[in-house]
C-alpha cells in the first residue's frame, strides 16, 4: 500500500485526453482532510471511461479499488476480502458473510488518514444484494455518531444516472449522504474530433456519426485505427464499423442487450429500424412496425429510460414528442448495418457499403448534422448571436393550413429575453449535402409567417441557415444585411 501525500491534489495523467473537470471533482473528494467520512457517486453509460478514470484516481493517490460484478454474494464477499488483505496486507483474508462486515471494514480505512476506496460495477454487486444500499447507509450513520473524525472516501460507481437515481432512492437514501455526485458524459462533438485527431470538419461529423463521443469506441474496438483523412472515411468505415472481425460491428446489439429486456428485444430493433429511418412520433413508429401503440409506448419508454432514446417536444406542438437515437452507433446499426448484416457477413464489405452509401448520407449523417446544429447552440453559440440567452433548441414542425402541408424547422431556438421565457429567438434549416440559398431563407420567412398568424410571438424571430456544404453569395449578401445567421461547419467546430 502506497503512503501518498492525500493534502496534495494529484495530477492529472498526461495520456488522459479531456477530463479536467471530472478529474479536479474526484481529487477535492478523495483528498479532502477534513473530518467525517464522506460518499461520493459515480455514474454515466459503459464505455464512457468512469473506470479508466477512478482507477487512474486509485492509482494516484494510493487508494482501493475493488470491481463489482453480477455474482452470487458469498463470491463477491470472497473476492471483496482477498482484494482488502491484499491492499492492507493482512496474513489471510477475512471471513466475512454479511456485508455490514465488509462495509465497516472498508470505512475503517479512513481512522487514521483519508482513505479513497471506489466499489465500480456497483449495481450488480446490488442485483444479487439488494439490501446493500441499506447497509452502507446505516454504517454511515453510525460512523458519523460514534467515529466523526473518520475520514473514509468511499466512492459507488457504476451505471447510467437514471439506475443509479432508482438504486439510491427511498427510505435509507445515499443520494442524501453523498457529497459527491459526478455524471461521467460521451465527449461532446468539439472533443470528440480532437480525440479521434480530426481536423477536418466535414470528417469529423462523419465519424461521429458513427461512434459519438464514446471514447472507448477508438482504443478498444477498433485498435485505435482512426481515419487518416477525409478520402479514408470509406475504407476506414469498411475496416471498422462494417467489419464483422472488429468488436465495433457487435457492439450496438450488445448495447442493446444489456439494456433492453429480452421479451422487448424484438420490439426495440424495430423501434429503432424505424427511427432511423425517418419516423419520430409514436403514431409514425408504430404504424412503421404495424404493432399496438401500447407496446410500442412501452418499448420507447424502456428505451427512453435506459438512455438509448431521448424523447423530446415538438418546438411548436409540445404535446407531441419526437424520439431520436440517443447513441450514435445504435442509430448507424438500425440504418446502415442492420438491414444488410448478413451481405456484411457473407459478401464483400465494399461492394454493401457502395450500395448502402446513400441511405447512410440521407439517414444517418442529415439528421445527426441537425443534431450538431442544436448542440451548438446551446454549447457554443455566443451569447448575443440569438439576441436572447437559448433555453431550448429543438426541431418543431408546423401544420400550415393554406398548403395543407407540414412544414419543418429542424433548429428552433427559444430563449429569455427582456424577461419573458420561452421567446421564440430564431428558426433554422440544416442541410448536410445541400448549398443553401435564398430558397431556404424565403421558407424559413414563410413558416415564421405561418408561425404568427396562429399566435406564436415573432418579433425577435431570426431566421439561420446550418449547411455543411455552403451557401451561396446571394444568401451570404443577406446575412451581411442581418436577415440571416449562417452556421457553416467551420463555425461550427471552431466558432461561435
Amino acid at each position: 500500500m502506497s503512503s501518498s501525500d492525500a493534502a496534495a491534489h494529484p495530477a492529472r495523467p498526461d495520456q488522459m485526453f479531456n477530463r479536467e473537470a471530472e478529474w479536479d471533482a474526484l481529487a477535492r473528494f478523495v483528498c479532502d482532510e477534513r473530518p467525517g467520512a464522506t460518499l461520493g457517486l459515480v455514474s454515466g453509460q459503459r464505455r464512457h471511461g468512469k473506470t479508466y478514470l477512478l482507477e487512474a484516481m486509485i492509482k494516484a493517490t494510493g487508494g482501493f479499488y475493488f470491481d463489482g460484478q453480477a455474482a452470487a454474494q458469498a463470491e463477491s464477499l470472497r473476492r471483496l476480502a482477498d482484494r482488502l488483505a491484499a491492499y492492507t496486507g493482512a496474513p489471510q483474508p477475512p471471513d466475512w458473510r454479511r456485508w455490514e462486515e465488509a462495509v465497516d471494514a472498508l470505512l475503517a480505512l479512513g481512522d487514521e488518514r483519508p482513505a479513497p476506496a471506489v466499489i465500480d460495477n456497483f449495481p450488480d454487486l446490488v442485483g444479487q444484494s439488494p439490501a446493500l444500499p441499506a447497509v452502507i447507509h446505516s454504517a454511515y450513520r453510525r460512523l458519523h455518531k460514534e467515529r466523526p473524525h473518520n475520514r473514509a472516501r468511499l466512492i459507488l460507481s457504476g451505471g447510467s444516472p437514471s439506475i443509479v437515481t432508482r438504486l439510491f432512492s427511498g427510505p435509507s437514501s445515499l443520494h442524501d449522504l453523498a457529497t459527491l455526485e459526478l455524471v461521467v458524459r460521451p465527449f461532446d462533438f468539439r472533443k470528440a474530433a480532437r480525440f479521434w485527431g480530426i481536423d477536418d470538419p466535414r470528417l469529423a461529423v462523419q465519424v461521429h456519426a458513427v461512434v459519438g463521443g464514446t471514447p472507448a469506441y477508438r482504443g478498444d474496438f477498433v485498435c485505435d485505427d482512426a481515419p487518416a483523412g477525409p478520402d479514408d472515411f470509406d475504407a476506414w468505415l469498411c475496416r471498422t464499423a462494417l467489419n464483422p472481425r472488429v468488436p465495433l460491428f457487435w457492439e450496438a446489439r450488445h448495447l442493446l442487450e444489456e439494456e433492453a429486456d429480452h421479451a422487448d428485444r424484438a420490439l426495440c430493433h424495430s423501434a429503432l429500424v424505424a427511427i432511423a429511418s425517418g419516423c419520430s412520433t409514436r403514431g409514425e413508429i408504430t404504424e412503421c412496425v404495424e404493432g399496438s401503440l401500447n407496446d410500442v409506448s412501452h418499448v420507447l419508454a424502456v428505451m427512453e429510460n435506459r438512455h438509448l432514446l431521448y424523447g423530446e417536444p415538438d418546438a411548436f406542438r409540445p404535446g407531441l414528442t419526437h424520439y431520436r437515437i440517443a447513441e450514435p452507433l445504435l442509430a448507424f446499426e438500425h440504418a446502415v448495418a442492420w438491414p444488410n448484416r448478413v451481405s456484411l457477413e457473407q459478401e464483400d464489405v465494399a461492394e454493401v457499403w457502395r450500395r448502402a452509401r446513400s441511405g447512410f448520407d440521407s439517414a444517418v449523417v442529415a439528421p445527426h448534422f441537425a443534431q450538431l446544429c442544436r448542440n451548438w447552440v446551446m454549447e457554443y453559440a455566443a451569447s448575443d448571436t440569438y439576441g436572447g440567452v437559448p433555453e431550448a433548441a429543438v426541431c418543431g414542425t408546423v401544420p400550415d393550413p393554406a398548403r395543407h402541408a407540414r412544414l419543418d424547422a429542424d433548429v428552433a431556438v427559444r430563449g429569455m429575453t427582456d424577461g419573458r421565457p420561452g421567446v421564440l429567438l430564431s428558426i433554422g434549416l440544416a442541410r448536410w449535402d445541400e448549398t443553401m440559398d435564398l430558397r431556404h431563407l424565403d421558407r424559413l420567412r414563410h413558416i415564421r409567417t405561418v408561425l404568427a398568424a396562429s399566435g406564436e410571438d415573432t418579433g425577435q424571430t431570426l431566421p439561420a441557415c446550418y449547411s455543411a456544404t455552403g451557401f451561396t453569395p446571394e444568401l451570404r449578401a443577406a446575412a451581411g444585411e442581418g436577415e440571416v445567421l449562417l452556421v457553416g461547419l467551420e463555425r461550427l467546430y471552431g466558432g461561435e
